[in-house]
């Protein structure tokens, strides 16, 4: 039980790193074309729709990689999905030395911050993906 445990573990977070490496390129590009256009705040709402449908791609093609089978399982994933990337885009905004206000405006529903809507789809994907993949 517990080997199974860790080998979902480490195959999330295997998947993890392909999805923050493919979201890295995502804002890459976002930084390069879309905010000279809209600015930068602007840009990373856009970047939130753009950024949702390559997290459930890429989670379409990791559905039998991760060999998460059960509901638990997926959204375990999803969940520790959402704890990583917040770990890592804090850090991230950090270490490039984003303000905490910069750096907490992309989460403020509020104040037109879409981020929690993003992490509500890396939640769901696991589960999405696979219900998707079943049905085909």
């Amino acid at each position: 039980m517990k080997s199974d445990l860790f080998r979902l573990a480490l195959r999330g977070s295997i998947g993890w790193l392909v999805l923050i490496f493919a979201e890295i390129v995502h804002g890459t590009l976002r930084v390069i074309f879309l905010q000279p256009l809209v600015g930068d705040f602007r840009s990373r709402q856009i970047a939130v729709f753009s950024g949702a449908p390559i997290i459930l791609a890429i989670n379409y093609f990791l559905v039998r990689f991760l060999r998460a089978e059960t509901l638990r399982q997926r959204l375990g994933v999803g969940f520790g999905w959402v704890l990583l990337t917040l770990v890592f885009e804090i850090s991230f905004g950090r270490l490039l030395g984003f303000s905490w206000e910069r750096i907490g405006a992309d989460y403020d529903v509020a104040h037109g911050g879409l981020l929690p809507f993003g992490l509500v789809v890396m939640l769901f994907a696991p589960l999405i993906a696979a219900k998707i993949k079943t049905s085909t």
